[in-house]
């Protein structure tokens, strides 16, 4: 079929692209906010740094291995089909379909990336060594990143045309829900326990110093994940509209339902829940913004914001320190998304439904499409874990992860970066005496 330009469904989609690339510096505001602030540059400089090298890394190679032709064992395309972009025509879009050319597409998916590994970041806060974790974003990227999405959306063994699918039936994820979420729940998991626990870690309060930089973070990433959850359609439609719409109820209802789990058990209903419980429902609907209804996203919401709320206290139960809660909020929130999909999946009212998958148990489909479900999120929570600590292992063994006591102590902003985010706590630039 030859290629149309759809100037509409193209402009959508660089507006869509945009809105996801800004929920970058927003996590960093988020994060940045909920750490201490001797070490919130480092924190907000993990994200700007994935931002820079995961997207030149994309658009070398990563797209290319992620949707370029060719299934090496399932986990990877060609690498060198499109590399660097080149040598691909808009029939050869992802979105050639809806009138987008190839450009536009590869893009949109790199946004995808670049905030995905910086997810990440917020499990092992206040302790990773900036040059280790630049060496680290790099290496996840291509051997988790990559083969995650390939197996999910590029033809691999958890998408439409894997094994899976052909015992059960189509696993669902529209936007990211093991793409982006489980992934980056697992991986960050792996990743703090190689680290080991900050000093202090349950002896010491650790409070965010900044809640209103948490609460502009939550904000934007709100607002730019419309650009994830309605742009994941690939056309300004009626799918589109109904996945801004769940979006929106989901997330508004899990900060509600976090706040009054919080208010149950703490007494308080507090700025950093509400901002947490507007990140779990945007997590747990991200799989399925087209393919429930409003009802089923209400539920969503609701146990996404129950579940994490609850959640990000088992680290105390376990003894692992996941500094910013990547694990209750990103892993736990992906698998209540990912998994409720097999209760309520639907196709009346979406005009987009993968081939070959099933409506859930509660609209008449029968468990098939809840097992699929869970088998998917269980393959990417084992995936992701395995292969990120095997990387982080190498690391720890090679370059070594992270940062000396003296350095964690004093403030990693000022070591690292020669630089502090308040004057109180280092007078900012470091001078170095020249002799």
């Amino acid at each position: 079929m030859e290629f149309t330009l759809d100037s509409g469904n193209t402009a959508f989609m660089i507006l869509a692209a945009s809105l996801v690339l800004l929920m970058t510096p927003a996590l960093a505001f988020f994060y940045g906010g909920m750490v201490r602030g001797k070490s919130v540059l480092n924190m907000m400089m993990m994200s700007f740094g994935a931002l820079g090298l995961v997207g030149l890394i994309w658009i070398l190679y990563g797209y290319s291995a992620t949707f370029g032709d060719g299934n090496y064992l399932g986990f990877f395309g060609n690498p060198f089909e499109y590399f660097g972009l080149q040598g691909a025509t808009d029939d050869e879009s992802l979105m050639a379909a809806t009138g987008v050319p190839f450009l536009v597409a590869a893009g949109y998916q790199a946004t995808f990336a670049i905030i995905t590994v910086a997810l990440i970041s917020g499990a092992v806060a206040d302790r990773m060594k900036f040059s280790a974790w630049m060496v680290f974003a790099g290496v996840w990227a291509t051997f988790v990143y990559i083969p995650m999405a390939h197996m999910v959306w590029g033809g691999g063994h958890l998408s439409g045309d894997g094994a899976i699918a052909s015992a059960l039936s189509t696993p669902i994820d529209f936007a990211g829900g093991t793409v982006v979420h489980i992934n980056a729940g697992a991986a960050g998991l792996a990743l703090a326990l190689l680290l080991g626990k900050r000093k202090g870690f349950g002896r010491e309060p650790m409070r965010p110093h900044n809640l209103p930089f948490v609460m502009l973070g939550a904000a934007l990433l709100w607002f730019g994940w419309f650009g994830f959850n309605a742009g994941s359609e690939f056309a300004a439609d009626a799918t589109a509209g109904r996945a801004w719409i769940n979006t929106t109820v989901a997330t508004g209802v899990a900060m509600l339902a976090w706040l009054a789990t919080e208010k149950a058990r703490d007494g308080h209903a507090t700025s950093l829940g509400a901002a947490s419980g507007i990140v779990a429902g945007l997590v747990a609907i991200t799989p399925a913004a087209a393919a429930v209804d409003t009802w089923g996203a209400i539920v969503i919401g609701a146990v996404a914001g129950v579940l994490c709320a609850l959640a990000v206290g088992l680290k105390y139960r376990f003894g692992y320190d996941d500094s910013l809660d990547v694990v209750g909020v990103h892993l736990v929130g992906g698998l209540v998304g990912t998994v409720l999909i097999g209760l309520f999946a639907t196709d009346q009212n979406a005009t987009w439904y993968p081939e070959g998958a099933l409506n859930g148990l509660f609209y008449g489909g029968g468990v098939t499409q809840l097992l699929s479900q869970t088998v998917v999120a269980l393959v990417a929570v084992v995936f992701s874990f395995l292969a990120t600590y095997v990387i982080g292992s190498i690391a720890k063994a090679t370059i070594g992860i992270r940062a000396s006591e003296d350095v964690e102590v004093g403030g990693i902003d000022l070591a690292v970066h020669g630089e502090s985010a308040y004057e109180t706590l280092g007078g900012g630039r470091v001078v170095t005496e020249v002799k």
